[in-house]
């Protein structure tokens, strides 16, 4: 190799480097539960339509709903 900036790590490198490699985002402090829910095609393609992230919109607009519509216990 002409770079010696570029030399590949060892095996025993990459095992050393590993616990230190983090990969994607860090873990958010309160997390979301995945569920499965079915929407009318046009309010998902209307937020679809949004472009990125319009699923945390689609979050955003149900905790509004929910703190319109607080149950009375």
């Amino acid at each position: 190799m002409t770079d010696p900036d570029s030399i590949p790590f060892s095996d025993s490198e990459w095992r050393k480097l590993a616990p230190l490699m983090h990969i994607g985002r860090p873990k958010a402090e309160v997390t979301k539960e995945r569920i499965t829910i079915r929407l009318s095609r046009d309010v998902v393609s209307q937020f679809r339509a949004t472009g990125s992230g319009w699923q945390t919109r689609v979050d955003s607009a149900l905790r509004q709903f929910v703190s319109e519509h607080r149950l009375s216990a």
